[in-house]
């Protein structure tokens, strides 16, 4: 069985108008789409000793997610407030909490080194330790989200194996010209969500479009991350690239037509 590990971000997505939380966190997401594939999964991140905290644990635990590497601090869960617009998501505000504190100790990169696949985020605070993450990986994998820079890319790309990221307003030779570089300097596999133009990859023998999947799109939230964990799932399946990014379109669309990420909604409010 192929197993990945997401280490680093964990957050609460909490839409305010709806009065509803939702589990969430990229390294999170991805794990959790990645076990309902079949794949073994476990998450490994720094949690608050609070309500927001527990859900996540919970949540992770009852989705078959491997949580046994976790530490519970006395410091608040993160969380990050959605407002939906048409049903696509956007961010109104964060705050990071106890996502920041990681710092992997020598337990966990042997831990961490048993798996296929490593999957981490922009957002989890790991760039002090990614050149070990690298040193004990099978496969590195990164999401940069839309908040890459070229310095941020230039800088972490040569110790990552697939990158991911997303670029929704760049046009297509720019696209090219991005993909290419993108995949010398990390030498694996590159890929590129465009929004409604579909995404785009380049394992430097072909480049591949894949458009989106038409659904009755509820909410926006996560589908990037089904993407992310389909591709890795498929790839490691030795699936065909072309194949496994039309995959990766329909698990995407799929995670458009609920709320939340993966679901596990409960009330803002304290018990």
């Amino acid at each position: 069985m192929v197993s990945l590990i997401g280490v680093g971000d964990n957050t609460i997505d909490r839409y305010i108008d709806m009065n509803m939380m939702y589990p969430g966190g990229n390294a999170v997401n991805v794990s959790v789409f990645f076990k309902r594939m079949g794949g073994e999964a476990c998450y490994l991140g720094w949690l608050g000793d609070d309500r927001r905290g527990h859900l996540v644990l919970d949540s992770l635990q009852a989705e078959g997610v491997d949580v046994s590497h976790c530490r519970v601090v006395a410091h608040p869960t993160g969380r990050c407030d959605v407002e939906l617009r048409g049903g696509d998501r956007h961010f109104i505000g964060s705050f990071p909490g106890a996502r920041n504190l990681i710092h992997l100790t020598e337990r966990d990169f042997d831990h961490i080194s048993s798996y296929d696949i490593i999957h981490t985020s922009i957002y989890s605070f790991i760039e002090p330790q990614l050149q070990s993450l690298k040193q004990v990986s099978n496969l590195l994998s990164f999401d940069y989200s839309s908040d890459w820079t070229h310095e941020y890319l230039k800088t972490t790309l040569p110790r990552v194996d697939t990158a991911f990221l997303s670029s929704p307003n760049l046009n297509d030779a720019m696209v090219e010209k991005l993909i290419k570089w993108i995949q010398a300097e990390c030498r694996g596999l590159a890929v590129i969500t465009r929004g409604v133009k579909g995404s785009v990859a380049y394992d430097g023998y072909e480049i591949v479009h894949q458009g989106t999947v038409e659904t009755d799109v509820i909410d926006t939230l996560g589908a990037g991350d089904s993407f992310i964990a389909r591709m890795l799932y498929e790839t490691q399946m030795d699936v065909e690239l072309g194949e496994a990014m039309s995959l990766a379109a329909e698990s995407a669309a799929k995670t458009c037509t609920y709320y939340g990420a993966w679901g596990h909604g409960v009330p803002i409010e304290e018990p």
